[in-house]
C-alpha cells in the first residue's frame, strides 16, 4: 500500500486533526490495559505493544491463512432457475452457432438488392407480395427476382433473399408493396454465426452468473449448468448479555444485533444464512452447540468470547480444545482479537439415535445427509463481540472466503481513493478501518465522529471504511485515501 497524497504531491506529515478534541481514538474496551491506552494516545498504544512482545499479525497474513485454508465447494448441476449469483464450474460453448439460421433483424419485407436499386421518396418502386414469414415459420420459401415476401423481426430468411427493407421504408402493402428507398447486400439481416461460432467459449469457469450470463447460456441451448452451490452460513452469537430484539433487558443486558447483522451481511454476499439462537456465556453450552450446527454449515461464524483475556472468554476456551482454531491478535482496529481454522464435522447419527433436523442447502436440495467424510471440516470464523469490530472482520475476512468456497476471488470489497473532507487519527502499528460516507461523484469522503468499535448508531450513517495505515497515525483533509466500498 503506498502513502497518500495529499493535494500539493508528496504526502507529508499532516496537521494536528480539528474538531474532534485531543484526545479522540478507537475505544478498545473497559480493561485496565484499555483504559490506560485510552488515556496516553495512539503513539503509546503502539509502544506499549511493542514493549510487551507480542507480535501482531498482518490483516494480509490472516487473510492468506484463511484463504489458503478454504477449498471450494464441491460442483453441482443445477437448472437455469436456480443458478444466480452462483459460480460457474465449467465453461459453457456454442454447441451450434449463433444465430443458427439467417434470419431478419426488423420487420419487413425481403428483396433483392437489384429489384429495390432505384427506388427513392420521390420515385418508388412497387412490387408484388408473395407471401409472409412470421418468426417461428418453419416452412421453406424461396424470393423469386422481382417479387418480395414480408417478414417478422427473427424469422428465416426466405432462399434469395439479399437485404430487408424495413416497414418504415414501405406503406406496409400486403398484395403489393411501396417501396421508397434501396438496401445494400445485407441490410437489416443477421447471418448464422455472426454472434458466435460453434464451439467458441460464451461463459467462463468461475464466473459469478448474473442475468445476461443466463441469458446466454440459455440462448446456446443448455437448460443446466455446473456451478458451486450456495454456501450455508451458521451464525452464532455468545453472551450472557445478550437478549433477542423485542424482548424486554433489564440493566445490564442488550440487544443482541450481531447476529442479525452478520447474517444479512452472508445474505448479501450470496449465502444462505441461518442465525443460531444466543448461547450463553458457558463452557459446557458453547462447544455442544457449535457441534449441534456443522451438520448444516458450509461456514460458521460466531461473535463474541474472544478478548484477549479473561474467564468468560467461552468461545476461546471451548474451541482451544479442538486443536485446530487459532487465535491470534491482527494488527488492525477495530477487530483486532481474531480466531479461524476448521472442525471436523461428526460422522451421521446411528438410527437408533435421534435425527438431527435436516437444513436443506436451497428449494432444489432435498437429499437426505450423507455419512461425513472422515476428513470433512468445517472452516469457522470467530469475531470479537462489539458490533462494528464483528462487521468490519466480517467484510475483510469473512467475505473473501465466502467467495473461496464457490472458487470466486471477486467478492472482496472495491477500493477507490478519495480526499477526506477532515482529519482523522489511527493508532500506530494498526491498519484503522473508519467508518464514513463516501461521495463518489465529488471523488470525496467525510470520516464519522464516533468510531469506537461499540459505537452501531455511527456504522448505520456509513457506506465506506477509511483505511489508515498501519505506518500513518494522522491524516489531513485534504490528503488522498484508500477507501472500502460497503456494499
Amino acid at each position: 500500500m503506498s502513502e497518500p497524497k495529499g493535494r500539493g504531491g508528496d504526502w507529508t506529515a499532516p496537521r494536528e486533526p480539528k474538531g474532534r478534541g485531543g484526545d479522540w481514538t478507537e475505544e478498545r474496551g473497559t480493561s485496565d490495559e484499555g483504559r490506560s491506552r485510552l488515556e496516553s494516545g495512539p503513539e503509546a498504544s503502539g509502544k506499549a505493544e511493542r514493549a510487551s512482545g507480542e507480535e501482531l499479525t498482518s490483516v494480509e497474513d490472516h487473510l492468506a491463512e484463511i484463504l489458503g485454508t478454504i477449498r471450494p465447494l464441491a460442483p453441482t448441476k443445477l437448472g437455469l432457475d436456480d443458478v444466480h449469483g452462483l459460480v460457474l464450474a465449467e465453461d459453457v460453448s456454442a454447441s451450434t452457432p449463433l444465430p443458427s439460421f439467417d434470419n431478419s433483424a426488423m420487420d419487413g419485407y425481403a428483396v433483392r438488392v437489384e429489384d429495390v436499386a432505384a427506388a427513392t421518396e420521390e420515385d418508388p418502386v412497387t412490387l408484388p407480395v408473395t407471401a409472409e414469414v412470421a418468426a417461428g415459420d418453419t416452412g421453406a420459401y424461396a424470393l423469386q427476382p422481382g417479387t418480395s415476401i414480408k417478414i417478422m423481426t427473427g424469422a428465416m430468411l426466405p432462399h434469395g433473399t439479399e437485404a430487408v427493407i424495413p416497414v418504415e421504408w414501405t406503406d406496409g402493402g400486403t398484395a403489393r408493396v411501396v417501396i421508397r428507398g434501396k438496401a445494400d447486400y445485407g441490410h437489416a439481416i443477421r447471418l448464422t454465426g455472426g454472434d458466435a461460432k460453434a464451439g467458441e467459449v460464451l461463459v467462463t469457469a468461475g464466473t459469478r452468473l448474473r442475468p445476461m450470463h443466463i441469458a446466454v447460456i440459455a440462448a446456446a441451448g443448455r437448460g443446466s449448468v455446473l456451478v458451486r452451490p450456495r454456501p450455508r452460513v451458521v451464525v452464532l452469537s455468545t453472551g450472557s448479555e445478550l437478549a433477542e430484539p423485542g424482548a424486554p433487558v433489564v440493566p445490564g443486558r442488550i440487544w443482541d444485533s450481531n447476529s442479525f447483522m452478520i447474517a444479512a451481511a452472508a445474505r448479501e454476499a450470496g449465502c444462505l444464512a441461518y442465525r443460531q439462537a444466543i448461547v450463553r456465556d458457558h463452557p459446557d453450552e458453547v462447544l455442544p452447540a457449535i457441534e449441534d450446527q456443522l451438520i448444516r454449515a458450509d461456514l460458521m461464524i460466531t461473535t463474541g468470547g474472544v478478548s484477549m483475556g479473561g474467564e468468560h472468554d467461552v468461545v476461546k476456551a471451548a474451541l482451544q480444545q479442538l486443536g485446530t482454531i487459532r487465535f491470534r491478535k491482527v494488527a488492525m482496529q477495530p477487530g483486532m482479537p481474531q480466531g479461524f481454522g476448521t472442525i471436523a464435522v461428526a460422522p451421521a447419527v446411528s438410527q437408533q439415535e435421534p435425527r438431527r433436523r435436516r437444513f436443506r442447502r436451497d428449494p432444489y436440495d432435498t437429499a437426505e445427509p450423507a455419512q461425513a467424510a472422515a476428513d470433512e471440516r468445517v472452516p469457522i470464523f470467530t469475531l470479537p463481540g462489539n458490533p462494528v469490530s464483528a462487521y468490519v472482520s466480517f467484510q475483510v475476512f469473512a467475505r473473501p472466503a465466502i467467495g473461496a468456497l464457490q472458487g470466486y476471488d471477486g467478492l472482496g470489497l472495491e477500493s477507490v481513493q478519495a480526499e477526506l473532507t477532515g482529519p482523522v487519527r489511527s493508532s500506530a502499528g494498526r491498519r484503522s478501518f473508519l467508518r464514513a460516507v463516501l461521495d463518489r461523484s465529488r471523488g470525496q469522503v467525510t470520516p464519522l465522529t464516533g468510531q469506537g468499535s461499540h459505537q452501531v448508531a455511527t456504522l448505520g450513517k456509513a457506506n465506506a471504511l477509511i483505511i489508515a495505515p498501519e505506518w500513518v497515525v494522522r491524516m489531513a483533509e485534504g490528503d488522498t485515501a484508500e477507501v472500502l466500498v460497503l456494499p
